[in-house]
């Protein structure tokens, strides 16, 4: 079964704004202000809440710990979580992609290492949750991306095969990802980066969505028909 996998923040959906506005309020609770800019500051939210918390930390308050860092993490997944598609929108053409895939008998899934409660709420909410077959994010396993047991996790419970299989992410944690797991990767170019992910040395670049068709078509070449080949 030829099986495509895709990342969820920065490759499906923008969700940059939403995901700085959380972290912002959490130092604003604590009279440090909002410190990360929406659009500057956008590639770092793509690594996660931690990473914003990090950087806003250190423009803030340079003597923080870890210990202020997970206590903050907690309380900025419960922002998140609250707003959690205010400003989150699907890139162009990402909805009709995956559905012409699907239509065309590939399995298909997601692979974040968002917290899974979160991600399955924001598929919801965004009205393509029922395009997937799978969605592991990070505390679905015991690891995350880049370790390759995600993926794998993702494109099995798809109903596809390893083998037969390509992630579609945005970061270097997508490309060593795919490269632990022994698979392709195609990394998007409408992100904060642009094309300067092609440093990277993925498979593929997608420049739209409006390309996935073909591009699945390049990196696993073959008919799918009915379930899938």
């Amino acid at each position: 079964m030829r099986t495509v996998i895709f990342d969820l923040d920065g490759t499906l959906a923008d969700t940059s704004a939403d995901l700085i506005a959380a972290a912002n309020a959490c130092f604003a609770g604590q009279g440090l202000g909002m410190p990360l800019d929406p659009r500057a500051d956008a590639a770092t939210a793509f690594r996660g809440g931690r990473a914003m918390l990090r950087l806003g930390f250190a423009r803030t308050r340079p003597a923080w710990s870890e210990t202020d860092l997970e206590a903050q993490y907690r309380q900025f997944l419960d922002f998140y979580g609250q707003a959690i598609d205010r400003q989150t929108r699907l890139y162009p053409g990402a909805a009709r992609a995956v559905q012409r895939l699907g239509a065309a008998g590939y399995r298909l899934g997601v692979c974040t290492n968002k917290p899974e409660a979160l991600a399955e709420s924001l598929l919801v909410r965004l009205g393509v949750r029922a395009l997937f077959g799978s969605l592991v994010g990070a505390d679905s396993l015991p690891t995350r991306k880049p370790d390759p047991a995600p993926y794998v996790a993702a494109v099995e419970r798809a109903g596809g095969v390893v083998d037969r299989s390509f992630l579609v992410g945005d970061t270097i944690t997508d490309r060593d990802t795919a490269r632990a797991a022994g698979v392709s990767c195609a990394l998007v170019t409408f992100g904060p980066e642009g094309r300067g992910v092609a440093r990277l040395n993925p498979e593929a670049l997608l420049d739209h969505f409006d390309g996935m068709f073909d591009l699945a078509e390049r990196l696993l070449p073959g008919r799918a028909v009915g379930g899938g080949d």
